[in-house]
C-alpha cells in the first residue's frame, strides 16, 4: 500500500512538470510508477519498459503506419485509435507483468483515454492494443531472462567465500533486442594488473571513492548520493519526455523514440552482462584490500578500505551505469539530431524535490559515469569502456530497427 501511494504520488508529480505530453509519454510515467509499486529494479525493470514501449510503438504504428513494426504484422487498422491503442497495449503488457498492481494500471488507462469518446475507434484501439501486446509478450516469453542461475561461484574447495549470488546472472545468456547476440559488442579484457592505465585507475578510484576519502569534496558526495541505482535509468526516461516537449514530437515520433531508447537500455543489461560474466573483473574494495597481489609497484595495498557507495553483486568491468549513459544519450541524439540542445533535469523517484540540471545530455551521462568512481566501486578504464559499448549498441538499434515505413 506504501508503494502505491507513494506511485500515485509520483504520477501527479510528473504531470505537472512535462508539457506537451501524449499517450506515450503520459504512459512512460504510468510504467515508471507502476515498476516502483512492484517494488521492481535493474534487469527486470528495462526489459518491462521495453516491452511497454514496444507494444505502443507497434500499435500507433498499425494504425498509422509512419514506422515499421516490431512484432506486428498485417494490413493497418486505420479506423482505430491510435492513442487508444498505444493505451491499451500497454496497459495490458503492465497487466500481464504486475497482475497485483491492477488497479493502478486500470485508473491510469482511464485517465488516459476519458477524453476519446467511446465509438467504433476507441472499441477498435483498445482490441488492437491487446493484440499487440500479446504478441509482443509471446516474443519475449523465451528469451532466456527467466532461465534459472547456474551461476557458479570461482572457489577453493572447503574455503569459505561470500554467499550472496550475483544479481541476474542469467541475463548474459539472454536474447537480446534487434541485436544478433548477447556477445555482438563484446569489448576486449580489461587492462592488465601490471599496466599503467590500472595503476591510474586503480589510485583514482580508492582516493576519490572511499569512505574515508582524501580528495573527494562534498559536492562531489552529495551528487553519489543522489545517484542511486534507483535514478539512473529513470533519469534518461525524464531526460527523453523534456527534450520530446522541447522538440514538438508528435504520437509516432514518439512512440518510435522511446521505442528504441527502451530496447537499447534493456540490451544493456544482456550486453554488459556478457562482458562482466566472461571477464569476471575484480571491484575497487576487493583489489585496493589485495593491492599487494596485482604485481603493479604503483598500486599500494589499504587493508581497511571500504567504498563510499555499497558495491553492487555483479563483476566490474564494463560498468552498466556507463553502458546505460552511453546509449540513452546515443539514441537520444541520433533520433532528435538537436537533442545535445536541450537543458534536462533529473528527479530523485523518492523524493521529487530533489533535482539535478544539466546543460545537455551529455553532462548527464559524464556525471553519471563520474559518480561510479567517487563511489568508489568502478575504475575510470570501465566507464570509457561501457559508453563506448553503448554507442555501438545505440547505432545499430537505430540503424536496424523502427525505420520510417516509406
Amino acid at each position: 500500500m506504501k508503494h502505491t501511494a507513494a506511485a500515485i504520488g509520483l504520477l501527479m508529480s510528473f504531470a505537472t512538470c512535462t508539457a506537451n505530453a501524449d499517450t506515450v509519454t503520459d504512459w512512460n510515467q504510468t510504467a515508471i510508477g507502476v515498476l516502483k509499486a512492484a517494488n521492481i529494479a535493474g534487469n527486470p525493470w528495462t526489459r518491462s519498459m521495453a516491452m511497454v514501449h514496444v507494444a505502443m510503438s507497434d500499435a500507433v504504428n498499425s494504425v498509422q503506419g509512419r514506422y515499421i513494426r516490431y512484432v506486428a504484422t498485417g494490413d493497418l487498422t486505420r479506423d482505430a485509435s491510435a492513442e487508444v491503442a498505444a493505451a491499451s497495449a500497454a496497459r495490458q503488457i503492465l497487466l500481464q507483468l504486475y497482475p497485483g498492481q491492477k488497479a493502478l494500471i486500470d485508473e491510469a488507462f482511464t485517465t488516459s483515454t476519458k477524453a476519446i469518446p467511446d465509438g467504433a475507434g476507441k472499441t477498435s484501439g483498445i482490441a488492437l492494443g491487446e493484440k499487440v501486446a500479446a504478441l509482443v509478450h509471446a516474443d519475449r516469453g523465451a528469451d532466456g531472462t527467466s532461465a534459472p542461475d547456474t551461476y557458479r561461484p570461482v572457489a577453493t574447495p572447503g574455503v569459505w567465500i561470500p554467499t550472496t549470488p550475483p544479481i541476474m546472472a542469467q541475463y548474459a545468456q539472454a536474447k537480446p533486442w534487434v541485436l544478433k547476440s548477447a556477445d555482438q559488442f563484446r569489448p576486449g579484457p580489461p587492462p592488465q594488473l601490471t599496466s599503467a592505465i590500472y595503476a591510474r585507475d586503480y589510485n583514482e578510484t580508492k582516493s576519490l571513492g572511499g569512505v574515508r576519502n582524501t580528495t573527494r569534496t562534498a559536492e562531489q558526495s552529495d551528487i553519489v548520493k543522489f545517484w542511486t541505482q534507483a535514478n539512473i535509468s529513470p533519469a534518461w526516461q525524464e531526460a527523453a519526455r523534456q527534450i520530446s516537449a522541447a522538440k514538438g514530437l508528435g504520437l509516432a515520433e514518439n512512440a518510435r523514440l522511446f521505442a528504441l531508447l527502451n530496447m537499447a537500455m534493456a540490451n544493456t543489461f544482456i550486453n554488459d552482462w556478457d562482458a562482466k560474466f566472461t571477464y569476471n573483473f575484480w571491484r575497487p574494495v576487493t583489489a585496493i584490500r589485495n593491492g599487494d597481489m596485482d604485481g603493479n609497484e604503483a598500486t599500494e595495498r589499504d587493508a581497511g578500505w571500504t567504498p563510499s557507495n555499497a558495491t553492487p553483486m555483479h563483476p566490474e568491468y564494463p560498468s552498466q551505469a556507463a553502458i546505460v549513459a552511453g546509449v540513452s544519450a546515443r539514441v537520444l541524439e541520433l533520433v532528435v539530431p538537436s537533442a545535445q540542445s536541450v537543458p534536462v533535469t533529473a528527479t530523485d523517484l523518492d523524493d521529487p524535490t530533489k533535482k539535478r540540471q544539466f546543460a545537455s545530455i551529455k553532462q548527464l551521462a559524464d556525471e553519471q559515469c563520474n559518480v561510479r568512481v567517487w563511489g568508489g566501486i568502478h575504475f575510470r578504464n570501465s566507464l570509457d569502456v561501457g559508453v563506448d559499448m553503448g554507442n555501438k549498441i545505440a547505432d545499430y538499434m537505430v540503424e536496424h530497427s523502427h525505420k520510417p515505413s516509406q
